[in-house]
């Protein structure tokens, strides 16, 4: 995502198509009319030149390593002291999508995985689903 650049952006469909993601493979994803709606004030506060999040130096991709900064200070912030990497990002996603309903093979298809079985590792770490289901003992 830091070498995401404004033509990966189609406005029209809110998607944007990650161009060598996950396993050197171009995929798309869901672009939220939110973040759409932000946009052009954020090119107008921050003038990108070739990558839509750029470091210090225009024309250049925003550092990974500065990215990793600005989530341990939000970790700080929030009060959160356990230890979290940018990659926890991605599960965060997707146990977020499974949470919502969408379907396990969607989810598949966004996060890359050619096996179905990495992407059911998010199905043991969602409890929000089993939470909802109703008990037979319920009707009793």
């Amino acid at each position: 995502m830091l070498a995401l650049k404004s033509i990966h952006i189609d406005s029209k469909r809110n998607i944007v198509v990650l161009k060598n993601a996950k396993g050197q493979k171009d995929r798309i994803v869901p672009l939220s009319p939110k973040i759409l709606e932000m946009l052009p004030n954020y090119y107008k506060a921050f003038r990108p030149t070739t990558f839509l999040f750029e470091g210090q130096t225009a024309g250049l991709p925003y550092d990974s390593r500065s990215l990793q900064l600005v989530l341990k200070q939000a970790l700080k912030k929030a009060r959160i002291t356990k230890p979290v990497i940018l990659h926890w990002l991605r599960h965060s996603y997707a146990t977020h999508l499974l949470e919502s309903g969408t379907d396990l093979r969607y989810i598949q298809e966004l996060l890359g995985h050619s096996s179905s079985k990495t992407t059911e590792i998010y199905t043991h770490v969602s409890t929000k689903s089993i939470q909802q289901i109703k008990s037979p003992f319920d009707d009793l």
